[in-house]
């Protein structure tokens, strides 16, 4: 088994493989693999210009998993993380963890020293809370209610420390 490969730029075919990757967890709503593959087809087209930055990984010659993540307007080295997601057959290896360490490493050479993610209070969630936890992020807010009745928001923040 070779090592996984990482990249930080999208091909042309990745948008469709960004789509089926997500919808391949059952994690995620209609809508939610809608903005997943709307905001590759947009990174895509705009490039550099664009706002949405992306590491991808390929392991054993598929799309392993993604993270989707970009500066946030307005602040002068705070970072959004939209998207991690790692393909059903790849999770609990690590695979996370070494795409958000590349996430950190590209926020980290452009000067940023925080990034925030969000997720749901609700109990499909925990493992993705856990994964935060572990990542060295701490919760910042919660704000009940937000996605839908008992269906709160959790924003997390990690303290990145520029090289």
């Amino acid at each position: 088994m070779k090592p996984p490969v990482f990249r930080d730029y999208l091909t042309e075919t990745d948008p469709a493989q960004i789509e089926a990757l997500v919808r391949s967890t059952d994690f995620f709503s209609t809508e939610e693999i809608a903005i997943a593959r709307e905001l590759a087809d947009d990174a895509l087209t705009q490039s550099d210009a664009g706002h949405y930055r992306f590491i991808l990984v390929e392991k054993d010659r598929q799309l392993g998993g993604y993270a989707c993540f970009g500066r946030i307007p307005g602040t002068r080295s705070a970072w959004d993380l939209y998207w991690i997601v790692v393909a059903p057959d790849f999770q609990s290896q690590g695979l996370g963890k070494a795409i958000l360490d590349q996430v950190e490493a590209h926020i980290e050479s452009a000067a940023g020293d925080r990034l925030y993610a969000e997720t749901s209070s609700r109990k499909q969630y925990e493992p993705t809370r856990g994964f935060y936890n572990r990542s060295g992020f701490d919760q910042a807010a919660m704000l009940p209610d937000f996605y839908a009745p008992g269906d709160g928001k959790i924003v997390y923040v990690k303290l990145l420390i520029t090289r």
